[in-house]
């Protein structure tokens, strides 16, 4: 499945990343309808991989198109496995190659990745440790194609338009549909946030980070906006809408999220409009230039590219209209998730305190240079920058916490214009 945190490969990156000599295709790719003998075979297959590897199997699972009843696919079956240490490939490799398996690609700064060709059976099998940021993209693609069958066909579209082209190398026909595959997994995620969304609501109502902290800091860029109307990017639950509408604003919130948008319609609908609303595609009901101000909190973390966000706020806002966002700090998730470069543009996986468990997120890190190029780019002059202090009134429900945001920044602020 094409990755969602590396740039396309040129042809003159493949040789770097091939183990074996480049296949090239020089043609077009070959669909199969679907098989039911396609399980069958990854269920073979997944036996015989457990018996060479015994109890370093952590994960096994059939992955991708073969393992979506229905969908036509490449007559290929993709195993997603993961081991306790890809870079030790003395731990496996030699085991793997022994049983008639082919390391056929080494991506070891790309997700420590490995992909093994089968001994028998046309196969992919994608090799990773844990904490990759690739386990919850298969799956979640997987369910939701396999769930909906809209989705379905919107990519089954897709796979049969560009395998009609003639392609140098295959890769490159994997490339070509990382932009509808993200699309699916982004409204896969956010069907995720449906499901514990009166959680969060009731979370975000009085946890330190986001009352106390967040807020705070977007009300305070955002200014007078008596008067204005409003444009409440990720608005999730409401809370910053219903808080922007008390100083007087004409609100409408947008959310990926229809868990979400009607939380935000049951408690705060008789101060602001909500509506559900995909960010990163073209906000179709909103205007050309309707807009005074976009308040855009802690949401665009959570999208790879900016490109089309960025270029919608900039259509909608009136000329020398405010735009506002926070995001995490750059220098702080470089350094909580001990990463070794702080420049990669990232995918990284966490944990939300919600319910017993917690729920399992997504976001992509950044350098903050990244962040202004996007900014920039898109037309916008940054006209500040803020690392906010807490609210004292954070103080008496959670002293720790108070004291840690005082001295370790959680969030980054921007404001930006646009050009007059």
């Amino acid at each position: 499945m094409p990755k969602p945190d590396r740039v396309d490969y040129t042809n003159e990156d493949l040789p770097d990343i091939y183990v074996t000599e480049v296949p090239k295709l020089n043609s077009t790719v070959t669909l199969a309808e679907y098989d039911p003998a396609w399980p069958g075979l990854y269920d073979r297959e997944a036996e015989r991989i457990r018996k060479i590897l015994g109890d370093r199997v952590l994960v096994l699972e059939h992955v991708v198109s073969t393992s979506v009843p229905g969908l036509c696919a490449k007559p290929i079956i993709d195993i997603l496995l993961e081991i306790p240490d890809t870079d030790d490939e003395d731990s496996y490799v030699p085991v793997l190659e022994a049983a008639g398996y082919v390391l056929r690609i080494r991506e070891p700064d790309w997700e420590r990745h490995r992909l093994f060709k089968g001994p028998d059976t046309d196969i992919n099998l994608h090799v990773y440790s844990p904490g990759n940021g690739q386990a919850e993209r298969y799956r979640l693609f997987r369910e939701r194609l396999r769930a909906h069958e809209d989705e379905r066909k919107l990519y089954e579209a897709t796979k049969r338009q560009l395998a009609a082209r003639t392609w140098t190398y295959v890769q490159h026909y994997a490339d070509a549909k990382t932009e509808v595959i993200d699309a699916i997994i982004d409204r896969a995620r956010a069907a995720q946030y449906d499901e514990f969304s009166e959680l969060y609501a009731d979370h975000a109502e009085t946890s330190i980070t986001n009352a106390f902290y967040d807020r705070p800091a977007i009300v305070e860029l955002a200014g007078d906006v008596e008067g204005k109307r409003v444009l409440d990017a990720g608005c999730a639950a409401g809370h910053l809408s219903a808080l922007l509408a008390a100083r007087g604003a004409d609100v409408l919130g947008l959310d990926a999220s229809e868990g979400m948008v009607a939380i935000a319609r049951k408690r705060f609908g008789e101060v602001a409009r909500f509506e559900r609303a995909d960010l990163g595609q073209p906000l179709r009901s909103v205007e050309d230039g309707s807009i005074d101000v976009i308040t855009a909190s802690l949401v665009l973390h959570y999208l790879r590219d900016w490109g089309t966000p960025l270029s919608e706020f900039r259509r909608v806002l009136r000329p020398g209209g405010t735009l506002v966002f926070s995001v995490h700090h750059p220098g702080e998730d470089w350094h909580w998730f001990g990463k070794d470069d702080y420049f990669q543009l990232e995918l990284l996986e966490d944990v939300f305190p919600l319910g017993e468990v917690g729920q399992q997120v997504q976001f992509y890190r950044r350098p903050l240079s990244w962040t202004f190029t996007a900014v920039r780019d898109a037309g916008f002059a940054v006209d500040r920058i803020v690392e906010p202090m807490p609210v004292p009134e954070a103080e008496a429900p959670d002293p720790a916490w108070y004291r840690k945001l005082r001295t370790q920044p959680r969030f980054l602020y921007f404001r930006a214009m646009s050009p007059t």
